[in-house]
């Protein structure tokens, strides 16, 4: 079975993780037969006339590897790389005397920002030329500027209609390509460093949510909040509004469920022999529970795309049909069929039965015995009011078969909500204001409806609401600073922040001790957390924008820049930022420690005249220079004594390398192309320790587990080890100065 119930610790889900992540792994011991998938959709006429074959042919084939180039800052950049060096290249290449086929955009994916290739992990080991082209997709995937992501998941954040202002919830978000390409959209004018809108993405998993937090952080957002939840009974969040206490509404919310996968049986090649019909029974009602908690909190004129990677409508039409019905015309299924010209689909159908594992076919909830009731519901069945049924539209649903444009299986559905569901009395609107008039809490009107509208045919209201449970790690608290703390006092002079820069806005991770780094929020996220700090159990959220350097008080300031929030922070900054050319970039990313007159002379005379410290090393584009990059690039740095650095992750140096057309090939000790310099400068100190441990531990560039921990941002055992190893660095330096 693939994705089972929330309560999935121990089995891994078959459906969302596969159909999300990178490079798919082979199964060649598995045989790809199962009689009774055959049978069942065979039996269901999903699959046009004459296309069976052609359909299962598909599901037996590998699947392709797709990539996406985000809406960031330097997509353009990372996409004319991607054009002009490694597809060119790859058109050359010759494995066993068959040319390899050039990667081709998805045609629906609008901008040309997604690629599919049929190369597999075999053909890339063959060609040193392929394999440069692998590590070129692994770096860029760390650094958060492409993604790796099965074609058929990057549909519904297309069909949500994303804009900088929404405020977005995603209910099943691990392990979180999907919440990338959201967060992505929210960021689509880089020139505003805190859109109005943001990204809440949940997962009952706790150990996926750091899952979830590693690839989040990739994008270094101030708008993104990871918690901790179950999707079925996800609290509802309360915000200051004018001054008074108000209930959060989402614009925008993506209710990918967990499934039983069979659409990801190209990928998954462990479906074949574990799909079963009884799969689907199981989490049909969990699926329904999720969906109707998300509609419940959206904004009345808000979206919700509901989406599984299964072919099988009992998960699909079924529950959308269910909602629909429940609603009593609250919810309306959109017509999404001109959102993504290209893409093939097929509507979604009206009829359908019903089949048990032992081969039991139930055409409607009148031929069901009473012994199988619990284990088959009537939300199960397609209405039987013809005039209902035509009513719903359920020919809107997508339904993505595999052989028609080479993808997995999909099924995704969008829905309008036009007035609140009729057991909450309250009045959400778009954007998140609500009626005045309303109650205090819309979980007390749906409580009712639970209690004493559920009927025995399962139809009118609601599921039936579970207690929510808080388990897991203990989080540390998120405190933020006020206005008057003394931190900002040498911060403020240090770098002569704006006087527009958001104080409020900043927070730490500890309420006693030294503040060991400074993270920022966007003014809504601020706002959330401030007033539902027990009502959710939040696992991450923020950008990091200083981190303390011990003895960096005596250059001026405690607190050096970090990488991960110069973009968020740079706006605010007047001071220390040096402007560098390309041959500035290329000296600082390839030599250890460079003397300032390796600089051009512009630079050169800018740094010298800055004292010793953190600095921003910032790159402006010049339209006369069409050959250099055409996008801003800031980068944290430490101006010494007679020396400067970059305080740049290993993986977003090779990305900037890449940029400015520098070949970068890692060899087999994973050292990469780093020349360094013979006249290395002279040690700068604590602070350069510990730039050169972030270049080799930082959060970007450890291993999966080390990512995991790294997204708690408190006082983890992993922070204790990087910290005993900084004094141990620190002394072996001052040893070494002796």
């Amino acid at each position: 079975m693939g994705k089972r119930s929330r309560q999935r610790q121990k089995n891994q889900p078959a459906g969302r993780d596969d159909r999300d992540s990178g490079w798919g792994a082979g199964y060649a011991d598995i045989v790809k037969e199962n009689k009774l998938f055959e049978h069942y959709y065979k039996e269901l006429g999903l699959v046009p006339d004459g296309e069976f074959e052609q359909f299962m042919e598909a599901m037996r084939e590998p699947l392709p590897a797709t990539i996406l180039s985000p809406y960031m800052i330097h997509a353009k950049e990372i996409l004319h790389c991607l054009k002009e060096k490694y597809f060119k290249d790859i058109q050359e290449v010759e494995i066993e005397g068959q040319k390899i086929e050039a990667p081709q955009p998805l045609s629906w994916y609008p901008d040309e920002q997604a690629w599919h290739t049929n190369m597999s992990r075999k053909i890339i080991r063959k060609s040193p030329l392929l394999e440069k082209f692998h590590q070129f997709l692994v770096s860029e995937t760390e650094s958060g500027n492409i993604s790796r992501q099965e074609a058929v998941s990057m549909i519904p954040p297309l069909l949500m209609k994303i804009e900088s202002h929404h405020k977005i919830l995603d209910m099943c978000a691990a392990p979180g390509s999907k919440t990338a390409q959201l967060i992505e959209m929210l960021h689509a004018d880089m020139d505003v460093p805190f859109p109005e809108g943001f990204v809440i993405a949940n997962d009952v998993d706790n150990k996926r949510c750091y899952l979830l937090v590693h690839q989040a952080k990739r994008l270094n957002s101030p708008c993104i909040m990871v918690i901790n939840h179950d999707a079925s009974c996800i609290p509802t969040l309360k915000i200051d509004a004018d001054g008074q206490k108000d209930i959060l509404f989402y614009d925008r919310i993506l209710c990918d469920v967990p499934c039983s996968g069979d659409g990801t049986m190209r990928k998954n090649i462990d479906v074949w022999k574990k799909w079963t019909t009884s799969n689907s029974l199981h989490l049909h009602g969990l699926q329904l529970r999720i969906a109707v908690r998300g509609v419940e909190q959206l904004a009345v004129g808000g979206r919700m795309v509901y989406s599984t990677c299964s072919l099988n409508p009992i998960e699909d039409e079924a529950v959308i049909a269910a909602l629909l019905e429940k609603s009593e015309g609250a919810l309306e299924l959109a017509d999404s069929s001109a959102d993504l010209p290209g893409l093939k689909w097929m509507p979604g159908v009206t009829s359908w039965k019903l089949m048990t594992k032992d081969g039991q076919w139930y055409p409607d909830w009148s031929h069901v015995p009473s012994s199988r009731h619990t284990q088959i519901r009537p939300t199960m069945f397609p209405p039987t009011d013809p005039e209902k049924l035509a009513s719903m539209h359920l020919e809107r649903c997508m339904r993505i078969l595999p052989h028609h444009q080479n993808t997995g299986g999909f099924f995704v559905a969008v829905l309008v909500k036009k007035a609140p569901m009729p057991w909450n009395k309250r009045y959400p609107k778009v954007q998140g204001k609500v009626d005045g008039e309303a109650e205090e809490e819309a979980p007390k009107g749906a409580s009712l409806a639970q209690e004493s509208a559920v009927k025995q045919d399962g139809v009118c209201g609601p599921p039936a609401s579970k207690k929510m449970k808080l388990f897991g790690y203990k989080e540390d608290p998120f405190v933020f600073l006020t206005e008057d703390d003394p931190v900002f006092t040498t911060i403020q002079s240090f770098y002569d922040l704006s006087p527009n820069f958001p104080k409020q806005n900043v927070l730490t991770r500890t309420h006693e001790g030294k503040k060991r780094h400074l993270y920022m929020v966007s003014k809504e996220l601020r706002n959330v957390l401030l007033n539902n700090s027990e009502r959710m159990k939040v696992i991450n959220t923020g950008v990091k924008v200083w981190s303390r350097n011990s003895d960096g008080e005596e250059f001026g300031c405690a607190f050096r820049l970090a990488q991960e929030g110069i973009y968020t922070l740079q706006p605010y900054i007047r001071s220390r930022i040096i402007r560098v050319s390309v041959e500035d970039i290329k000296v600082l990313l390839t030599q250890e420690n460079p003397f300032l007159s390796k600089l051009e002379d512009d630079a050169h005379a800018q740094a010298k005249k800055i004292n010793m410290g953190s600095i921003v090393l910032k790159y402006i584009p010049k339209p006369d220079s069409p050959a250099d990059p055409q996008c801003s690039i800031q980068l944290c740095g430490w101006r010494g004594k007679t020396s400067i650095r970059a305080f740049v992750p290993r993986n977003e140096r090779f990305h900037y390398l890449r940029m400015l057309g520098v070949e970068v090939f890692r060899d087999k000790q994973g050292l990469g192309h780093k020349q360094r310099d013979e006249g290395k400068g002279e040690e700068e100190g604590a602070a350069e320790n510990e730039a050169e441990l972030d270049l080799e531990n930082g959060d970007e560039n450890g291993s999966s587990q080390a990512k995991a921990n790294s997204g708690n941002q408190g006082t983890s055992s992993s922070e204790k080890n990087r910290h005993n190893k900084m004094a141990m660095r620190k002394k072996d330096c001052k040893r070494k100065k002796v």
